[in-house]
């Protein structure tokens, strides 16, 4: 029986490399999309909160406040008058976006927006683009 050449097994241990290397990529890619989409249904779920909040108590939580706001009774600013006991986020905390940032949230938004809500990407960085763009409320708007 003959065994294999030093060149052979180099050969299918390149193969096998340049294999790995272009699933690597696919899986990558598509985990940074699904870290996207999950930001996005994030925002979703903080924007209903947020207006259960309004109309609960007639107004958007301040920028001060902030997504605080809705796991906790604000003491400063717009004092809520109807705010349930366990708040309006399930599990009692703000979920952090899927790179572990914190979600900015600003009242009154830009361009006559009542608030909004983003997340500044995998860069952590303001602005970017493609994968490490910011993820705003405005884009998760129905059109």
């Amino acid at each position: 029986m003959k065994g294999m050449t030093l060149i052979e097994i180099m050969v299918v241990i390149t193969i096998l490399g340049l294999i790995a290397t272009v699933v690597t990529v696919n899986v990558l890619d598509r985990l940074d999309e699904a870290k996207v989409s999950t930001a996005k249904t994030q925002i979703k779920g903080l924007e209903e909160a947020l207006d259960q909040f309004r109309r609960d108590n007639g107004s958007y939580p301040t920028t001060e406040q902030g997504l605080q706001a809705l796991i906790e009774k604000p003491t400063t600013g717009r004092i809520p008058s109807r705010y349930p006991p366990k708040g309006y986020l399930k599990g009692g905390k703000v979920p952090k976006d899927p790179w572990s940032g914190e979600y900015k949230f600003y009242s009154p938004g830009i361009q006559g927006h009542e608030y909004e809500i983003y997340s500044l990407g995998r860069d952590g960085q303001e602005g970017g683009e493609g994968i490490d763009a910011d993820i705003s409320s405005f884009e998760t708007e129905e059109k």
